[in-house]
């Protein structure tokens, strides 16, 4: 365990906006109004958006009032750390739009310290894929070449595409047991990282939409903080717990400074 630290982390990822429930999207603005009461650092596991493309002056129109929450967090005195999911990576470049909020952007993984423990952060996807399908379809949308074809087209097309196309992605097409399988081999990644790096004390991934919490040697955990889409799960990082629950349940002090909590 790392030193003893009053910060308090909150985790939330894969919501899909624009896809799901619009019910969801509501209720996430809430969520973040109230995350300054929660926490004092927020973590966005990615898939935030069921498609987010950054264009150099172009801001998406659809994203603007959950954009305007989390600026809102921000101005709030919360730290806001977005990580990019296979649904919104593709920003992250100097001067890109997060930067103008004074929130990192990590299209990848990343080493952070997060209420006192070394964590390892990605948003999970291409890194324990079982279909060859999944496992090009990220090399394809990865690729610099991609990237520049796709900025090439006017936003209005490529969201027109994106709205005639997306079901190629959606995560609406893929079944529960394929969900369980994905979550499975996402959680022998997490345990085969702490293996590899003795350092790490929290192994942090989203993508499977199953949420989990599962201490894989006396004092290191693997979480997954859940889907925010349909589910509106979250989670809750200290130095002395780790929280994990749904919306609007919220956890108490006595919870955050007892020890680990499932």
């Amino acid at each position: 365990m790392g030193a003893v630290t009053t910060e308090r982390v909150v985790v939330v990822g894969d919501a899909h906006l624009g896809s799901a429930d619009p019910a969801d999207e509501a209720a996430f603005h809430e969520f973040l109004a109230a995350v300054p009461s929660l926490g004092t650092r927020l973590i966005i596991m990615g898939d935030l958006f069921e498609f987010w493309f950054e264009y150099r002056r172009v801001i998406p129109r659809r994203a603007f009032k959950t954009l305007a929450k989390i600026a809102a967090v921000k101005e709030a005195g919360v730290q806001v750390e977005m990580f990019g999911g296979n649904h919104d990576r593709w920003s992250g470049w100097p001067g890109n739009f997060w930067s103008d909020l004074g929130i990192p952007f990590y299209p990848e993984g990343r080493d952070l310290e997060l209420a006192g423990r070394k964590a390892w952060v990605h948003h999970g996807d291409g890194l324990a894929e079982w279909k060859l399908g999944g496992k090009i379809l990220h090399k394809v949308t990865r690729s610099p070449i991609t990237i520049a074809l796709w900025r090439a087209i006017h936003p209005d097309v490529g969201f027109w595409l994106i709205d005639r196309l997306g079901f190629l992605i959606s995560e609406k097409v893929k079944t529960p047991a394929a969900l369980d399988a994905a979550a499975e081999l996402q959680e022998r990644y997490a345990r085969s990282m702490l293996d590899r790096r003795p350092e790490l004390q929290l192994v942090l991934m989203a993508h499977t939409h199953r949420q989990r919490l599962i201490e894989v040697a006396p004092g290191r955990f693997y979480l997954n903080a859940g889907q925010w889409m349909r589910d509106r799960q979250y989670a809750v990082v200290t130095s002395a717990s780790v929280w994990v629950g749904r919306w609007s349940d919220q956890p108490t002090d006595r919870q955050l400074d007892d020890s680990l909590l499932v």
